[in-house]
């Protein structure tokens, strides 16, 4: 559907992506009468409603599904339009029914050490980010039996495990991906987020619709103003409440249009520095295990694994996580002409924690605008001393993870550009206090607003290096059961309340 069929919903929520979806899939499962609007502007690319493109067998049904979700302008990865800005030039958005969570790599690794939100009680972020894993299918063994898989843990263990506490050691990566009945793997997409909410009644999924603002009642979100971008026309659907999860830089500039523009909106953007390097296994390793196909899909879609994902935990010591997998399924692709069974291959890319400024932020026009209307944005972002020290460290630590595992395929270990990581944080940064240095509280709600939540990875207010997807949901589950609260409250005072605004009882 496009346009929105009611009028009004208890619920609107921008952005289908993981995030927006657990807010979706929370409040259907614990509010009964609940009527919720699925907002987003890109279309849907699979008949299940935000389901993962890499688990499409057909090769160019799956190119066109990514094609789709780039929308106008250069594409980046598949998958993803560039936004064509300098200081960030690798920065990129999907825009489709279900956001990143339909081309992700399925990383989910718990934080740790300074990762951790101080703010928040440790054994209520340990049961949402265990709820998060059950919403986004996590299995931390899927590819245990891959052929590489332990040889490749094995080798890194050796060389990092000394001194770190058990659970901060070499392990496999927990992954997002979902069991088939016979036993094989496809990666999980937001749909698995969505659950059964996809199909309830009570849920319309409106793509291709574009939000162009929140409405404000004074300080109180009201519903929002949406336009058609296959007719144009454009509607304004009331709400009880609505959830901002546009992503890290959109969510922002929907806020900024809507007149809500607290101090630290756009401000401490967060994009992991990213250091890649490729080995292949020794030739001995590869001659044990012949079961290399040189495939990460088979041909009905299910994931073939070769030497697995594995995961070198960030630690306050090593302030970088290390994420170790076969190259040819990760999103930085092989070049060509190696000679190199790909399934022999391995890539190692460190993720460092950056040094939070509110000078690395996203800026919004009172002139400009963009192709859609809304504000023009330009990005500031720049590399401190202390994050040159920290990549240079990096770099060292990800050639001696290398040299570990197997034979260098290339020179040193190289920094991609700014914005490679996708996992842009911090632009609506939640904060114990409204001192300035937060948009939203720790339950995800704006400042100085009611009925007003944002939500993704731009709520995630610390220095990760790890891979934020978990995180994110585990925080929309957070304030999920805060927008429950404020549904039952504002529904009570509705029901006590006669058409003349005077409480009845």
């Amino acid at each position: 559907m496009s346009l929105p069929t009611r009028p009004s919903y208890d619920l609107v929520v921008v952005g289908s992506g993981p995030t927006g979806s657990t807010y979706v899939r929370e409040i259907c499962e614990r509010h009964p009468t609940a009527r919720v609007l699925l907002l987003d502007a890109g279309p849907r690319l699979t008949d299940r409603p935000g389901a993962h493109v890499k688990n499409i067998p057909d090769p160019d049904e799956r190119a066109r599904a990514q094609r789709a979700a780039e929308g106008p302008g250069p594409a980046g990865r598949p998958g993803t339009r560039l936004l064509g800005t300098p200081d960030l030039p690798a920065a990129a958005v999907s825009t489709n029914v279900g956001g990143m969570g339909a081309h992700w790599t399925g990383a989910c690794p718990r934080p740790g050490d300074g990762e951790r939100i101080g703010f928040i009680p440790a054994d209520e972020m340990e049961a949402d980010l265990t709820r998060a894993e059950e919403l986004l299918h996590v299995d931390p063994h899927a590819f245990d039996a891959a052929p590489f898989a332990q040889e490749v843990r094995d080798r890194l263990s050796a060389l990092v495990d000394a001194g770190r506490p058990a659970h901060r050691r070499v392990a496999p990566m927990p992954l997002a991906v979902t069991a088939r009945p016979d036993g094989a793997h496809a990666w999980s997409g937001t749909d698995v987020v969505l659950g059964p909410a996809a199909h309830d009644e009570r849920v319309d999924i409106a793509d291709r619709c574009l939000c162009l603002r929140v409405v404000m009642d004074g300080d109180t979100a009201a519903g929002v103003v949406v336009r058609d971008l296959v007719t144009g026309e454009e509607t304004g659907v009331a709400a009880r409440a609505v959830v901002v999860a546009a992503d890290a830089l959109r969510t922002p500039q929907l806020l900024y249009a809507s007149g809500v523009r607290p101090p630290a909106l756009g401000r401490y953007l967060n994009d992991q520095p990213q250091i890649v390097h490729a080995v292949r296994l020794p030739d001995e390793v590869v001659a044990a295990h012949r079961a290399v196909t040189g495939r990460t899909r088979d041909e009905d879609g299910a994931i073939v694994p070769q030497s697995g994902v594995s995961w070198v935990p960030y630690t306050d010591a090593h302030p970088f996580h290390g994420q170790v997998m076969q190259l040819d399924a990760s999103p930085v692709p092989l070049a060509e002409g190696t000679g190199v069974a790909p399934g022999a291959v391995v890539g190692l890319g460190w993720f460092c924690a950056k040094d939070i400024t509110p000078d690395d932020r996203v800026e919004f026009s009172d002139t400009e605008t963009d192709v859609h209307g809304l504000p023009g944005l330009r990005v500031h972002y720049r590399h401190t001393d202390a994050d040159l020290a920290v990549i240079e460290r990096a770099k060292r630590a990800v050639a001696e993870a290398g040299a570990a595992v197997g034979v260098p395929l290339d020179g040193s270990p190289v920094l991609l550009p700014a914005g490679s990581s996708l996992h842009y944080q911090g632009t609506t940064r939640m904060s114990p206090a409204d001192d300035g240095t937060g948009v939203c509280d720790s339950h995800s709600r704006v400042w100085n607003t009611r009925g007003l939540w944002v939500a993704g990875n731009n709520v995630i207010p610390t220095a990760t290096a790890c891979n934020p997807t978990l995180t994110s949901v585990a925080l929309a589950v957070r304030g999920a059961r805060a927008l429950l609260d404020h549904l039952r409250t504002t529904a009570e005072r509705a029901r006590t309340t006669d058409p003349t605004g005077v409480r009845t009882r």
